[in-house]
């Protein structure tokens, strides 16, 4: 099975695609509606700001079919962006409306820690993500809760519903959300790049390919 890797002029494609062939699976990048639409499985990367993203995605008709998609039980991973705008909403520059697949919002991350210190905001860095939530997800298979994965990002995800977090990494001493889930499971959001995540990453990123196309 083919996975369609969504683009709409926001993201480091080839990267993606790579890492998609390397995981053993055939992979095709489009912004094309009618291949979207058509799509077994929907990868969406992403850089940059949401508003922009939303805006892309819209004016090339996908917002709707990326929907209508994950509504149909399909896989669908988001990436960096790409995850923060299954979202309903963002305060990236004002209000903004996601996808709306992950009820909750995208918040600025505190440029503070914990303790009262100034924190480097975009958090750039490798970071442990624990999985200890939900350690025996099939996404987390062969893989140990701890492993470092690669985040660049200044805003988070907020799910309302807590359940839909299934981990988090640690930043400034505050839990910040790494991974998230619809709630049919079929549609899964990393925030940090799993391309880019050497090991750890591409063994994700094979267990849901592999769960969710074998």
């Amino acid at each position: 099975m083919k996975v369609i890797i969504i683009d709409y002029g926001l993201s480091n494609l080839l990267s993606v695609k790579r890492a998609v062939e390397y995981c053993g699976f055939d992979a095709e990048i489009s912004y094309d509606p009618e291949v979207i639409g058509n799509a077994e499985c929907l990868i969406l990367p992403g850089v940059g700001a949401f508003s922009k993203g939303m805006e892309q995605l819209k004016s090339l008709g996908l917002d709707t079919l990326i929907r209508e998609h994950v509504d149909a039980g399909k896989p669908f991973l988001g990436i960096c962006l790409g995850m923060q705008m299954m979202f309903s909403s963002s305060e990236e520059g004002g209000i903004h409306a996601g996808l709306d697949i992950i009820p909750g919002t995208v918040e600025k991350i505190p440029d503070i820690t914990t303790d009262g210190e100034p924190l480097r905001v975009p958090h750039v860095s490798w970071q442990k993500v624990s999985f200890d939530r939900y350690p025996d997800h099939p996404l987390f298979s062969g893989i140990e809760s701890g492993s470092e994965f690669y985040f660049v990002h200044s805003y988070e995800g907020k799910p309302s519903d807590t359940k839909m977090l299934l981990a988090s990494c640690v930043y400034g001493g505050r839990d910040v959300t790494a991974i998230v889930s619809n709630a049919k499971g079929n549609a899964i959001g990393c925030q940090f790049h799993p391309e880019k995540s050497g090991h750890a990453g591409l063994a994700l990123l094979k267990n849901f390919l592999t769960r969710n196309t074998a």
